[in-house]
């Protein structure tokens, strides 16, 4: 990923020592290592960038975001979905 995609937290985990999540981009679900934002949580949404969470975003902004990248026809090639 190149832009700063937001994605709503699904699951935590530990892997290796590394806190890791499952994150959903508009429903394309990706691993990103959440070790920079200790305090985020299930439900909450982040700014992804190259695989790591680099800041916590309310809903709003979230999905106010996705929403323009997907009418600008980036999201997909963002996060590189084949159709």
């Amino acid at each position: 990923m190149c832009l700063g995609i937001p994605g709503k937290v699904l699951e935590i985990e530990e892997r290796d020592n590394v806190r890791m999540g499952k994150v959903s981009f508009d429903g394309i679900i990706k691993d990103v290592c959440l070790a920079y934002l200790p305090d985020i949580n299930v439900g909450d949404y982040t700014i992804v960038h190259v695989g790591f969470a680099i800041t916590q975003l309310d809903e709003k902004s979230a999905l106010e975001t996705l929403a323009l990248f997907h009418d600008l026809g980036i999201l997909d090639e963002e996060l590189r979905v084949e159709e």
